[in-house]
């Protein structure tokens, strides 16, 4: 994922922000700070025709050298899209690209609304490791004003050992 992918990658993020399951966010973030809170080789487009249809993107969890192996993920997928194996690809492609960078862990946290995005994890060895109760407060869209509940999911790596 580069610049020139920006207008459609910001576009299938706002889409997933407006269905109030994806993220606390209200607004996607500019091309300038995704750019600098990303990992430049796990940013991934899953693209159709010319068309893009998802995207995948880590940052670090921490600065911590200690930390140097542990992400944080999200997976979005267009609306016309879904359904059609888009985030499997994608989230196969991240964990491909994450252990090949050294990484051993993809974490995330997902609202437990978020069935689909649950079960896509679940096939790609991810484990809920916990559930932070009344995480924050949503502050738009359908559970605006609603404190919501975030599962933290987490895959270790089989191919790099700690």
């Amino acid at each position: 994922m580069g610049r020139t992918d920006w207008p459609s990658v910001e576009d299938i993020y706002r889409d997933g922000i407006a269905t109030g399951h994806a993220t606390f966010e209200r607004e996607p973030p500019t091309w300038k700070n995704f750019d600098a809170g990303r990992l430049a080789n796990q940013r991934l487009v899953a693209v159709d025709g010319g068309t893009i249809l998802g995207w995948a993107a880590a940052s670090a969890t921490s600065s911590r050298e200690a930390y140097q192996g542990v992400v944080e993920h999200s997976v979005y997928v267009a609306p016309q899209a879904r359904g059609r194996g888009v985030g499997n690809a994608l989230l196969e492609a991240l964990v491909d690209s994450a252990e090949k960078a050294g990484i051993w862990t993809i974490q995330s946290g997902i609202f437990p609304e978020n069935a689909g995005s649950l079960r896509l994890h679940a096939v790609h060895g991810f484990r809920i490791v916990g559930r932070r109760e009344r995480l924050a407060l949503m502050t738009y869209g359908p559970q605006e004003g609603t404190w919501r509940d975030v599962f933290l999911v987490e895959r270790r790596s089989q191919v790099i050992a700690p």
